[in-house]
């Protein structure tokens, strides 16, 4: 029922419908949620996005002045009519639901510390190129206990992006996305995709400003995330035990945490695997 347009360079479009999207949903975050939606999707990928009703012309603009060979690769359809479609974020056979559950992330292993509420609100700021990857849990203080030795020794020959998940005794979640696995470093690693970011109750990220590279650097007493002037975006003790989080230049964040000085209640990370 949808129509398919031409649109080539296909990963560059994706990322630009993510980034365009996710600012026209920022100006509109004052109005209510219209019950029509559609999905602009790439089919040979299998990678959608849900888009408002009152955004399907500008998106239509933007693909039909798009002259490229690769034909019939996004089409737009309404959400209705994708429910039998298979999901980008769902296991292979499931089918695109009417809700925004059905493109949450899959995790393949219970979370103490996720609900759907958390999934819905960090998968659309996740980069584009990790949309459809399972996750799966590499690191629980619940299941594996509470030492960064090993963290680091279930996180070594991994070499996909992780997430970690913070919970302190005030029940405040936050974490961070780090492009690479947490690993004991001479220097610091990572990509301007790492971000920090918290519920405080309401959702917030925050992303590389660009002032220092100052993104993940692991010690065998500590973890440290973003840092210059002082203070780290987050930094973690040998134990997992304790914590703090200051406002850092890497992501001109506030603390995380409800103190900047936090125990921790659990801890989890998560590795994202195509």
């Amino acid at each position: 029922m949808g129509v398919a347009y031409s649109v080539g360079e296909v990963d560059h479009h994706y990322t630009f419908f993510v980034q365009w999207s996710h600012k026209m949903n920022t100006k509109d975050k004052k109005k209510a949620r219209r019950p029509c939606r559609y999905v602009v999707g790439d089919k040979n990928n299998n990678r959608y996005l849900v888009l408002e009703k009152d955004k399907v012309n500008a998106i239509n603009k933007l693909l039909i002045k798009n002259d490229s060979p690769a034909a019939n690769n996004w089409q737009i359809i309404t959400v209705q009519d994708s429910k039998r479609r298979q999901s980008v974020c769902s296991s292979e056979g499931s089918e695109v639901g009417e809700s925004d559950d059905d493109l949450l992330p899959v995790l393949c292993d219970h979370s103490h510390l996720l609900d759907d509420q958390h999934l819905e609100r960090i998968a659309v700021h996740m980069p584009a190129r990790t949309k459809g990857y399972k996750w799966q849990l590499a690191y629980s203080t619940v299941v594996h206990g509470t030492s960064l030795k090993t963290l680091y020794r279930n996180m070594s020959g991994l070499d996909k992006p992780v997430m970690l998940v913070v919970k302190d005794m005030q029940n405040k979640v936050f974490g961070a996305f780090s492009t690479e696995p947490f690993r004991v470093s001479g220097s610091c690693y990572g990509t301007g995709e790492t971000f920090l970011y918290s519920f405080s109750p309401d959702f917030k990220v925050y992303r590389w400003t660009g002032e220092n590279s100052y993104f993940v650097r692991g010690h065998l007493d500590s973890l440290q995330i973003g840092g210059g002037g002082g203070g780290f975006g987050l930094w973690l003790d040998a134990d997992l035990h304790r914590g703090a989080s200051h406002s850092c230049p890497t992501f001109h964040n506030p603390p995380l945490s409800t103190q900047q000085d936090f125990l921790v209640q659990d801890l989890e990370v998560w590795t994202l695997r195509n």
